[in-house]
């Protein structure tokens, strides 16, 4: 009986996926740098694109005194908020807050939480007004940023539009509302690293240039400009 089990279930995740649905969500878990993540339909998958991101943060706070405070903006699954907690345990003293504003987005946020046993607070909310107040080292941020007329491969249309699609023509909309919030989120000297499509590098530079400064563009596996990184004036 149990062969006939694990073969429907095989059947049922092989017409699933002829449907164009994300292994990931089959499966129910996205690995992500060094962890699974548990992740399904209203949650964007964690990618490894994303991985490079979080190296680059990981090298630039090593040099920054402790305690450092990170607010993950649009924290989805919880994959840049877990890694930089659970790779910097025992190494600096970090504080990390996920702020997200998708209820879906957010139960698989507390899963992947517990399940990696981190201490990660979860804020429920939008970046626009999150943590009013609040001050902090370190924003890490990766917005919806695809034009909503973008043509999108069916894979990605079980993901959630909102994680996705950052607004009309160049799809900015989002990353402005996500580096306004980080401009007032950061101390002076504070970093921000914000994912972003393969051409947005130089709008993402632009708009940075009234805030910050030492601002770079660093690229992701498959040599694509794909982060950038600035410092709050």
């Amino acid at each position: 009986i149990e062969d006939e089990t694990i073969a429907e279930q095989y059947k049922h995740a092989i017409a699933d996926r002829l449907t164009g649905k994300p292994t990931q969500y089959i499966t129910g878990n996205a690995p992500f740098r060094y962890l699974d993540y548990e992740v399904g339909p209203g949650v964007l998958i964690p990618r490894p694109e994303t991985e490079v991101l979080v190296d680059e943060v990981l090298h630039q706070i090593s040099s920054m005194p402790d305690p450092i405070s990170i607010v993950d903006l649009g924290a989805g699954a919880g994959g840049i908020s877990i890694a930089l907690a659970t790779e910097t345990h025992g190494k600096k003293e970090v504080h990390v807050i996920a702020v997200e504003k998708s209820r879906e987005a957010i139960t698989w946020l507390h899963r992947n939480i517990q399940k990696h046993e981190v201490n990660v607070r979860v804020i429920e909310g939008d970046v626009a007004d999150a943590l009013i107040g609040v001050k902090c080292d370190v924003v890490v941020a990766n917005p919806p940023y695809l034009p909503d007329e973008q043509e999108i491969p069916n894979e990605l249309r079980f993901e959630p539009d909102i994680a996705l699609f950052g607004g009309k023509g160049d799809g900015m909309s989002a990353p402005r509302e996500f580096i306004k919030a980080a401009s007032r989120l950061l101390k002076s000297g504070g970093l921000l690293a914000i994912e972003h499509n393969e051409v947005q590098g130089p709008l993402i530079t632009h708009e940075l240039s009234k805030n910050f400064e030492s601002i770079a563009t660093y690229q992701d596996l498959n040599e694509r400009p794909r982060f950038t990184i600035g410092r709050r004036k």
